[in-house]
């Protein structure tokens, strides 16, 4: 097999010329993870897909992590995580976004990035696709800490940014909740889900990838809640919040950005150190089943904050 790549829309790339079912080299591994490494976000189409296969496959990139709520996992395959839409679970995802229901909407954000130590990635495969709606969105910040003028990048170099996780999208403080009602059975606190009640979590405005070495940029959207002392780096609270009214607006900009639309047989391997992903969800009753491999980080890129 000889690996073909052709860039998507904006960011990442597709691969083709491989087939998960044929015997993958150790010289192709090694290709595969250079171009994850490269791009961030990668895309496999038609491929003949079993779960022990994905398992297999996901495996390439480094060690997999299993979920920690075993609901959400497959019994015969604990290392799946399975997201599903279209069930008796919907109630509990479900809002009004300018007088629609939608079920499963995701703001845009990093796996784990609330506890200091996010995976390193995830692989996506389509295993039901609803006909309209149920997108995923990848966005690059790297390309996005590319394309910001020096004096920020500069500034970036000086602050931390905490992040507060917390159950309640309108409570939410860099968000869009315009247009936005939440459901009647919507959590209100981590326990309510058997979450821990974690911490807040601080990570520097820009983050050295631990392995590429580029330089990422530090601000996400959900659970992005203040700078940490600004006042070190020289910035009014005024200041602080517009800074990350700023960023946010910037990492919302379409060129850092892929929608992918699935279709079965799809795989959507990224970098969850360099990208991150939003859903765009789905009508109540719609079915739409991916299953979800976790590649382990084994790197900690924020701290979580005990004082201030």
């Amino acid at each position: 097999m000889k690996l073909q790549v052709t860039p998507l829309e904006n960011v990442g790339v597709e691969i083709s010329g491989f087939d998960i079912n044929e015997p993958v080299t150790q010289e192709m591994k090694d290709e595969l993870k250079a171009l994850w490494h490269e791009y961030g976000i990668l895309l496999f189409r038609n491929q003949d897909i079993t779960a022990e296969k994905q398992i297999e496959f996901s495996r390439i990139f480094g060690p997999l992590e299993l979920h920690p709520l075993k609901a959400t996992t497959d019994e015969a395959n604990p290392e799946l995580f399975v997201l599903e839409s279209g069930g008796d679970k919907d109630k509990f995802f479900t809002a009004k976004y300018d007088g629609e229901e939608v079920v499963g909407r995701l703001d845009w954000h990093i796996d784990l990035h609330y506890t200091g130590r996010p995976n390193h990635g995830a692989l996506l495969r389509a295993v039901v696709v609803p006909e309209n709606d149920g997108l995923t969105g990848f966005g690059d910040l790297a390309k996005a800490y590319d394309a910001l003028d020096q004096e920020t990048k500069d500034l970036l170099e000086k602050i931390e940014v905490a992040y507060s996780f917390c159950m309640q999208r309108r409570n939410m403080r860099y968000v869009d909740v315009e247009g936005y009602e939440p459901g009647p059975f919507q959590p209100k606190k981590p326990s309510d889900m058997n979450y821990p009640d974690f911490p807040d979590a601080a990570y520097p405005g820009v983050v050295t990838h631990p392995i590429t070495g580029r330089k990422v940029l530090g601000i996400v959207e959900q659970f992005l809640n203040r700078v940490i002392t600004p006042q070190q780096a020289g910035l009014s609270n005024d200041e602080a919040i517009e800074l990350l009214e700023k960023l946010v607006a910037h990492t919302r900009r379409p060129e850092f950005h892929y929608f992918h639309e699935w279709k079965e047989g799809d795989m959507v391997l990224w970098d969850n150190w360099r990208a991150m992903h939003c859903a765009t969800g789905t009508r109540k009753g719609v079915r739409r089943v991916i299953n979800r491999t976790t590649i382990e980080g084994d790197v900690t890129l924020g701290r979580v904050i005990t004082a201030e």
